[in-house]
């Protein structure tokens, strides 16, 4: 089976949001759906948005079978250009458990390496992320704001692209500048 990953273009913006819709409602409902759908479409119209690091996966057919979005992200202003958000990532519910995700993030973290990034932070279940090198944001010094409804610290998490990265990073992370997490 032949896939291939990539930076979106315009030909992939439609199907990949349909595929992000069909796997949220899928794993959780139709509203969580919306909302990931919009989050997409509102990073896609802010300057944070880099459209190098929105990646897809697409199979032998040409279709979209994954997909992961890394954008520009502060810390109370600070660390703009250092900092990425790591958020959605979403593999078509059929393709699931074969390493696209891995693979798309792993890309993503090499890529954005070479474009000078030097962190990435993710908010999510850390027994998905564990595996690809994320620890505990909290423990740096970075830490969920009034505006992240946490289940629990663990859920933020942070990973350095570089070594040390995060000697000089710190602060709070807030979702205000999204309105749709609002």
């Amino acid at each position: 089976m032949s896939r291939t990953i990539q930076s979106m273009s315009p030909k992939y913006r439609q199907s990949s949001l349909d595929m992000i819709r069909r796997t949220f409602t899928d794993y959780e409902n139709a509203e969580e759906a919306q909302v990931v759908v919009s989050l997409v479409e509102e990073i896609r119209s802010m300057n944070t948005y880099i459209p190098e690091l929105e990646l897809i996966m697409t199979d032998e057919n040409d279709e979209v079978i994954g997909y992961a979005m890394f954008s520009g992200f502060h810390l109370g202003g600070r660390s703009r250009e250092e900092l990425l958000l790591l958020s959605p990532v979403a593999v078509k519910t059929e393709c699931q458990r074969q390493h696209i995700s891995k693979e798309l993030i792993e890309y993503g973290f090499q890529r954005a390496k070479e474009m000078g990034f030097q962190a990435v932070i993710v908010e999510g279940n850390p027994q998905n992320y564990r595996s690809r090198g994320f620890q505990t944001s909290a423990d740096f010094g970075i830490v969920a704001g009034e505006s992240v409804g946490l289940p629990a610290v663990e859920c933020l998490m942070v990973k350095e692209l570089c070594e040390n990265a995060l000697e000089h990073i710190s602060g709070v992370v807030e979702y205000t500048d999204y309105r749709c997490l609002k």
